[in-house]
C-alpha cells in the first residue's frame, strides 16, 4: 500500500514537473532589493505590526499572478498583445512608455541593490561594484538565450540562496514568535506615517512588470489543443503560483521579523540598506551581515535580468518592435550608473523607485482584469464573477493606496 503511495505521488510529481518555472520567474519581482529598503524600515520603525501587510499583499499577488498566468494560457498571447489588439494604436504606445518607464524604475531598484550587495561584502568603492554587478547581469543573459529552462533553473537556484540567507538571519534574530502571529493576523496602522509606508510595501511586493511578464511566460511554454488540456495546465500552473508566491512571501515576511527582533526592540531606526548591515554586523556578527549582502546581491542580480526579459515582452507586445537582448542591457544599465556615479544615496533612489512604480500598477492591473472577465476572449477560463469582483476591489485598493503613496511623496 505504502509503495503504491509512493509511487502516485512520485507519478503526480512528475506530472507537474513541467508545469513548475514560470511562477518562480515572475516571483523573482517580488523579492526585488525595493522590497528590503521598504520592509527593513518597516520592521524597525514598527516593529511586527506591518507584517500583516506582507501577508495581505502576499494573498493579491496570488490572485493577480493567477490572472496573469490564466490570460497566457487561455489565449496564446501575453497581455501587451491582447492591449494591442484591443485598444487603439495611440493607446498602445502610451501604455508602452509607460511601462518601460516602470522597467526602467524597476531596473534601478535591483541594479543599486545588487551594486550595494557587492559594496557591502567586499568593501569596494560603489562605482567598482556598480560596473562588476553590470557584468553579472549580462553573464546571466548567456543563461537566458539557453533556453527558458536553463534560465528558470539558475534564476531558482539564486532565489533559494536569497531563502537560505534570510532564514539564518530569522535563526540568529531570535524573534518573538507570538508577536509574529498577532502582527500577522491582526490588522491595524499606527498613524499617518505607517499607511504612507504600507503603501510602499505593497508597492514593492505588487509589480506591474510581473503582471505583463507571467502571461508572456504561460502563452507557449505548454499548449493546450482544447479547453479540457487548457484547465489542466491553469490547475498545475495554480500549483506553481502557490509555492512561488509562498517563498516570496516568506522572504518579505522574514525580512520584516528579523528587522523588527534587532532594531526594533533596540529603538534603532533603520532607513538606509548600508546601516542595516553595519547594524546585523555589530548585534549578531559579520557571518550575519554577510548573510544580509549575499540576499540583497542575488535579488538584485535576479531581479534585474527578469527586467530585462520583461523589456522585450511590452516591446514586442505593444509596438511590434524588438530590440537586441544585450542592447536592452546596456540602455537600462545607464541609468542607475548615472546615479551612482552623482553620488545620489541609493537608499533613497530606491524608495523612489518605488514610487514610479506604484504610478504603474493601474495601467496593467485594469487591463488584466478586464481582459480576463470576457468569456470571449478567455473561454472556460473566464474569471467566476465572484473573482472578478475581489480582483477590482484589490484593483481599486491598490491604485487608492498608490494615488495616497504619490501625494504623500510629491506634495506632503
Amino acid at each position: 500500500m505504502s509503495g503504491a503511495l509512493h509511487q502516485s505521488s512520485s507519478r503526480g510529481f512528475k506530472n507537474l514537473l513541467p508545469y513548475l518555472g514560470p511562477a518562480f520567474i515572475a516571483a523573482v519581482a517580488y523579492i526585488d532589493p525595493g522590497n528590503y529598503a521598504t520592509n527593513i524600515t518597516a520592521g524597525s520603525k514598527y516593529g511586527y505590526t506591518l507584517l500583516w501587510v506582507i501577508f495581505a499583499s502576499n494573498l493579491m499577488a496570488v490572485l493577480i499572478q493567477t490572472l496573469s498566468a490564466k490570460l497566457g494560457i487561455a489565449t496564446g498571447k501575453n497581455l501587451p498583445e491582447l492591449c494591442r489588439e484591443r485598444f487603439s494604436k495611440k493607446t498602445s504606445f502610451l501604455l508602452w512608455i509607460q511601462a518601460e518607464a516602470v522597467i526602467m524604475a524597476t531596473d534601478l531598484a535591483e541594479f543599486i541593490g545588487a551594486a550595494l550587495g557587492i559594496y557591502l561584502l567586499f568593501d569596494l568603492p560603489l562605482i567598482t561594484s556598480a560596473i562588476i554587478a553590470a557584468i553579472g547581469s549580462f553573464a546571466i543573459l548567456e543563461f537566458q538565450r539557453r533556453g527558458y529552462r536553463t534560465f528558470e533553473a539558475l534564476i531558482t537556484v539564486m532565489i533559494f540562496v536569497v531563502v537560505l540567507a534570510f532564514g539564518a538571519q530569522v535563526f540568529y534574530a531570535h524573534p518573538d514568535t507570538s508577536a509574529i502571529a498577532l502582527g500577522l493576523f491582526t490588522p491595524k496602522f499606527e498613524g499617518v506615517d505607517s499607511i504612507l509606508l504600507s503603501a510602499g510595501m505593497l508597492g514593492a511586493t505588487v509589480m506591474p512588470h510581473a503582471i505583463y511578464l507571467h502571461s508572456s511566460l504561460t502563452q507557449k511554454r505548454i499548449v493546450g489543443k482544447n479547453d479540457f488540456e487548457r484547465k489542466r495546465i491553469f490547475r498545475f500552473e495554480q500549483i506553481d503560483i502557490v509555492i512561488a508566491m509562498l517563498i516570496a512571501g516568506g522572504i518579505n515576511a522574514a525580512m520584516v521579523i528579523v528587522s523588527a527582533a534587532l532594531f526594533h526592540k533596540s529603538g534603532i531606526l533603520v532607513e538606509d540598506l548600508d546601516v542595516a548591515y553595519q547594524q546585523f554586523g555589530a548585534m549578531l556578527g559579520p557571518s550575519v551581515a554577510m548573510f544580509f549582502g549575499i540576499g540583497l546581491l542575488f535579488a538584485g542580480l535576479s531581479s534585474s535580468s527578469v527586467g530585462v526579459m520583461t523589456g522585450d515582452v511590452v516591446m514586442q507586445g505593444f509596438i511590434k518592435r524588438h530590440i537586441p537582448i544585450y542592447l536592452r542591457r546596456v540602455i537600462t544599465t545607464l541609468p542607475p550608473l548615472i546615479i551612482i556615479i552623482w553620488g545620489v544615496n541609493p537608499s533613497k533612489a530606491l524608495v523612489m523607485s518605488q514610487v514610479v512604480l506604484s504610478f504603474g500598477i493601474a495601467f496593467a492591473l485594469v487591463p488584466l482584469i478586464m481582459f480576463t472577465s470576457n468569456k470571449k476572449i478567455m473561454g472556460n477560463l473566464v474569471n467566476h464573477k465572484i473573482t472578478s469582483s475581489i480582483a477590482w476591489l484589490i484593483a481599486v485598493l491598490i491604485i487608492g493606496l498608490n494615488l495616497f503613496l504619490l501625494y504623500e511623496t510629491l506634495f506632503a
